[in-house]
């Protein structure tokens, strides 16, 4: 082989080695260009609501209200196996989170999709405080079904997984609103009813003290000093 051809055979390997490096450079360029975008909305979720996790996380079946396919503006709520926290607090961020992050299906949505949970709250007396972005009032359809179903599916969500908490109030940015989109009143509370307690167990049968004998009480008696 001639040196012209043997120069001219590094050249064309030199042209194809770079021709390689740059059409491989372009499909990674075009698969990343293929990729769905992070929306506004999911940034914004990644800053406003992080995962919560917390040491005594753990997996159960939480009953989540979302809105009914069966039954147009009611609500029916969905087993979803979820890690949540022993703490109370972090418990109920936790589901509240899932209820604006998670339905199934967007027709099942009750809660705007942008719409993000501030900080929650727990007083003593068992009132349970939910602040809310503005989103929350902004993107509920304004109207008294729409409304009072975004409402109740909050509070029906705290109630079946969050003990503890036995009325809710509902903020928009640490504020208290007059209605949640025009209608439904925010200045009061929403009650919230305690698991039902298991029914006591039925006394056992007590033997029926022969003639002369005496029974001892299970009452306590407090002796004098």
């Amino acid at each position: 082989m001639s040196r012209a051809a043997r120069i001219s055979l590094a050249l064309l390997l030199l042209g194809v080695g770079f021709g390689a490096i740059y059409f491989r450079g372009l499909l990674d360029r075009v698969l990343r260009l293929a990729q769905p975008a992070q929306t506004e909305e999911q940034s914004r979720r990644a800053v406003l609501q992080p995962p919560l996790a917390t040491p005594s996380d753990t997996k159960v079946k939480a009953k989540i209200f979302w809105a009914s396919v069966e039954t147009p503006g009611a609500l029916k709520p969905v087993e979803v196996e979820l890690a949540l926290s022993a703490e109370t607090v972090q418990r109920a961020k936790q589901v509240l989170n899932m209820l604006i992050a998670g339905p199934p299906a967007p027709e099942l949505r009750t809660l705007p999709a942008d719409a993000a949970l501030l900080e929650f709250y727990l007083l003593d007396d068992g009132t349970a405080i939910a602040d809310f972005s503005g989103e929350l009032s902004t993107g509920t359809p304004s109207g008294i079904l729409s409304e009072q179903r975004a409402a109740e599916s909050i509070a029906r969500t705290l109630e079946a997984n969050v003990p503890g908490c036995t009325r809710l109030k509902i903020l928009i940015h640490g504020q208290e609103a007059e209605t949640l989109a025009g209608h439904l009143d925010l200045g009061g509370y929403f009650a919230l009813s305690p698991p039902a307690a298991a029914p006591p167990a039925a006394p056992a049968p007590q033997e029926k003290p022969a003639p002369g004998k005496l029974t001892a009480s299970r009452s306590a008696v407090k002796l004098p000093q």
